[in-house]
């Protein structure tokens, strides 16, 4: 029988992993021995972590990013398809959600492959429901774009869709942040409603939503921290 890939969260930040990843998960973890990772670095550092014994020499790691060829695909799902579980973790919170990891999921229901959810933090999730904006109507755009010209079309593009109640999130790599919160606070009506969450479930953790004309008052610094940007209303 096929193995099966289990969806491994990973803390968003910080050491204290148990109070964001549940027990079993972190004893589930700890069994496997196969693994799909987006930087090996960062994911044998999440391992020795929840673990400062787990066996890094006798695991087995396949590097899934960018970069990854569709043909590739097939062989890291070739140890599950022999009957090896696998977990998939992402570079922060839960994998597949601007994460390469989706490839691989999308390729395991082609080979009827079980996948299996496991709980633990996403920061996009954890800031709409402390945002106060709609959870019943949203969309996640990831990253908006590099150049300048079309990241102000986007934003004034997801602006107005957020004014018709339709919550949308975005973010950026940390350090462009600050010269993300420039471009909304330039180019965004003052009445729109703003969230900015910041490295959620660390010690720093910073959530507000006000309009536009009350950031410009105080504009945060947020150059190397994660951040989650919110529009809605």
């Amino acid at each position: 029988m096929a193995g099966i890939i289990y969806l491994i969260p990973v803390t968003l930040g910080g050491s204290d992993y148990q109070q964001v990843i549940p027990e079993k998960v972190i004893s589930l973890t700890k069994s496997l021995r196969h693994f799909v990772v987006e930087d090996l670095r960062s994911a044998r550092r999440f391992l020795r972590l929840i673990d400062k014994v787990f066996p890094i020499d006798e695991s087995v790691f396949f590097e899934l990013n960018e970069h990854t060829r569709d043909s590739e695909i097939a062989e890291i799902l070739d140890p599950v398809i022999k009957g090896s579980d696998i977990g998939l973790m992402s570079e922060a919170g839960l994998p597949g959600i601007a994460d390469p990891g989706s490839r691989l999921i999308e390729g395991a229901h082609r080979r009827n492959i079980r996948v299996v959810p496991l709980s633990g933090p996403s920061s996009i999730i954890m800031a709409l429901i402390s945002s106060g904006m709609n959870g019943q109507n949203f969309v996640f755009h990831g990253y908006l774009p590099l150049k300048a010209g079309e990241r102000i079309n986007k934003l004034r593009e997801i602006e107005k869709n957020s004014q018709l109640g339709e919550t949308q999130i975005f973010m950026e790599t940390p350090y462009r942040n600050q010269k993300m919160i420039e471009s909304i606070l330039s180019v965004c009506h003052p009445d729109t409603k703003l969230c900015i969450a910041a490295d959620i479930t660390l010690p720093a953790e910073f959530i507000k939503t006000i309009k536009i004309s009350d950031w410009k008052k105080n504009i945060p610094v947020l150059n190397d921290r994660l951040v989650i940007f919110l529009f809605g209303t």
